[in-house]
């Protein structure tokens, strides 16, 4: 009767725990520090699948209806820069579009303005230009705003040209693949040798997950794929790898041995792992972003480098897309391919057993302990009758059951036969 209520009482205490009754209320930044379990992030993961489902939806039809703006190095063309102060006053892209189409007879692919201040420049770009084109447009383009050089004064040299031609483009864009695959397939190997299956699944799955959305990001926004996005591209991949293995080693740690106790189901343990892991996340991502976001202002919007511009935008749209993965997709997907498993299906259900008020948890099953790499627990005629005796209500109820492998409590230890006693000397036997 003592048992049973102290059974019950501990069953009770146990949902209480689960259930988070009674326990004491704390902020939003208190609960993401201390990572109690708060966030229900794994009881959500379909509304997380439809909203992932979407960006990815959107993206691929992106990619697919409007394509990538690719930049002269894989594209091929040329591209021609000048101040845009001048001896004539400030230059608008429109005089320099109007310009171009007069001295070349035809419209320009682009004309930008990169910089801000003394350092800005006009960059403008085109299918690739015979030199006579390229001697004509930089003429017509300094008598039209008589750009200044160095030395203050107006100077045909302030305007420069570059050409690439498209199969030297062709040679980059087959180097960037070439260079992409052998990333993936690395980090692939790494993550199939480093995890057990499941784990490798969904981390391979969320890297394809980051790579489709960032280049959607690209292809529905216009931002020009250049080398430096391809690098970029590569270090935002890894990037989300590095987030995605916080979360992982911290969900591989709270579920081993799950099996073992019935206090969380395999879900709550992943849930209660990414609320550990949140404040580490966002200090990551932080720390992360701070820094591009410097790129972009100094290097970009000040000292006008259209290179640092592309690296820092595709590191800037990775990294958000690598910490929403990692946190909404990775582990949420996890819990998915396991939850298919028998040992996370039978775990669950005798936690839901145990929680159920006023009934005790149910033994589990023969085949059960077999999965989980556990022995299946004694039963009443199965217990050693060493065990059974420890209590003197229990001796006096079996004081006649022999312990056939085990001495009873005070008995003297008896030498097996057949052995020899130690003499403690070393080498005794070699005579």
């Amino acid at each position: 009767m003592t048992s049973s209520k102290a059974s019950n009482e501990a069953t009770s205490e146990a949902v209480e725990l689960t259930d988070g009754a009674g326990l004491p209320q704390h902020g939003f930044i208190s609960r993401l520090y201390t990572g109690t379990g708060a966030f229900e992030v794994i009881g959500r993961r379909r509304l997380w699948y439809g909203v992932s489902g979407a960006i990815v939806a959107i993206a691929i039809a992106s990619i697919i209806l409007r394509g990538f703006t690719f930049g002269i190095d894989f594209k091929g063309g040329t591209t021609v820069s000048m101040p845009a102060a001048g001896a004539s006053g400030t230059v608008r892209t429109s005089q320099v579009s109007d310009v171009f189409r007069k001295a070349i007879g035809r419209d320009a692919e682009s004309v930008v303005i990169v910089g801000n201040g003394a350092s800005a420049t006009v960059q403008i770009r085109s299918e690739t230009l015979t030199n006579d084109q390229t001697t004509k447009l930089r003429n017509a383009l300094f008598d039209a705003f008589k750009p200044e050089g160095s030395d203050g004064k107006p100077s045909p040299k302030a305007i420069s040209d570059s050409a690439v031609s498209e199969t030297w483009g062709d040679q980059i864009t087959k180097k960037a693949l070439i260079a992409l695959a052998v990333f993936l397939a690395l980090v692939s190997l790494y993550i199939m040798v480093r995890y057990e299956r499941y784990m490798a699944v969904s981390a391979l799955i969320t890297m394809c997950f980051d790579l489709t959305v960032t280049a959607g990001v690209y292809s529905l926004v216009g931002f020009e794929v250049s080398p430096a996005t391809v690098i970029g591209l590569l270090t935002i991949l890894g990037f989300s790898l590095y987030d995605t293995v916080i979360v992982f080693d911290k969900v591989e740690e709270n579920t081993h041995g799950f099996q073992h106790t019935t206090r969380r189901t395999f879900a709550e343990q992943a849930n209660l792992a990414i609320n550990q892991t949140f404040m580490r996340s966002i200090n990551t991502s932080l720390i992360s972003v701070l820094p591009v976001l410097a790129l972009m202002v100094v290097a970009v919007w000040l000292l006008g480098v259209g290179t640092l511009k592309d690296l820092a935008l595709v590191q800037l749209v990775g990294i958000l897309v690598g910490t929403y993965s990692s946190i909404f997709f990775a582990t949420p997907l996890l819990v998915s391919l396991r939850e298919r498993t028998e040992l996370v299906r039978s775990h669950s259900r005798r936690v839901a057993r145990r929680r159920r008020p006023g009934q005790p948890a149910e033994p589990a099953g023969p085949a059960e302990p077999e999965s989980a790499g556990q022995e299946p627990e004694p039963t009443a005629s199965e217990v050693p009758a060493s065990e059974a005796t420890a209590s003197p209500a229990a001796a006096a109820a079996e004081p006649s059951k022999p312990a056939p492998s085990k001495p009873a409590p005070g008995a003297r230890p008896v030498r097996p036969t057949g052995t020899r006693r130690p003499t403690g000397k070393r080498n005794a036997g070699r005579r």
